[in-house]
């Protein structure tokens, strides 16, 4: 007889784009493949989503702003992390140490526990072009974040134009390279962290 181990907490943080209007795709791809799923987003990413749909889906509010002193934790522990779509400025900010957001306090915690991420980039192409989004990507390469970006990745549009490419976003792939992580990452095991 053959036992279904739920992977574990997996967190998906949302930034301000249009893109974020589809999370619900990645909530679905994940939840089929048993990880629990909770959502947190930028304040201006929850201007582009569906709060109370996504509650709906996942069992756990949707959280955008840290809690208040003595409140309790709303949401498990997460087991993994992807960020996506990620704003440039989320990840500029994120890659100088800035927790000026939840979005951003729990990525920076992440790193220190040592919690699988993966993000996924989402811009359009004029401000792709910037120097501090490549410097802050190769950061968090270089911290071990797992960072899906370019062309083979999904194409940028113009300023206004990317909502042409919307069906073509990368859910699946987001959701695979982290089951990616987990298989050759001997240190992490998904549902392992307390």
């Amino acid at each position: 007889m053959s036992v279904n181990i739920s992977p574990g907490v997996l967190y998906v943080l949302v930034c301000g784009s249009p893109i974020a209007r589809d999370v619900g795709v990645l909530v679905d791809l994940a939840q089929r493949d048993g990880w629990e799923v909770c959502v947190i987003t930028t304040p201006d990413g929850r201007k582009f989503v569906d709060a109370a749909a996504l509650q709906a889906q996942t069992g756990h509010a949707v959280r955008s702003y840290y809690k208040n002193p003595g409140d309790d934790d709303l949401l498990p522990p997460a087991d993994a992390m992807i960020v996506a779509p990620a704003t440039v400025n989320t990840i500029n900010k994120w890659s100088a140490g800035i927790t000026d957001t939840l979005v951003l306090g729990l990525l920076v915690e992440a790193y220190g526990f040592g919690v699988p991420t993966v993000v996924v980039p989402y811009t359009n192409k004029v401000m792709a072009r910037h120097p501090a989004l490549h410097e802050s990507m190769a950061k968090l390469r270089n911290w071990g974040v797992q960072v899906l970006y370019g062309d083979d990745v999904v194409i940028l549009g113009g300023p206004g134009q990317n909502d042409r490419f919307r069906s073509q976003f990368p859910w699946r792939r987001a959701l695979q390279a982290l089951h990616s992580r987990f298989e050759t990452d001997n240190r992490v095991e998904p549902g392992a962290r307390s």
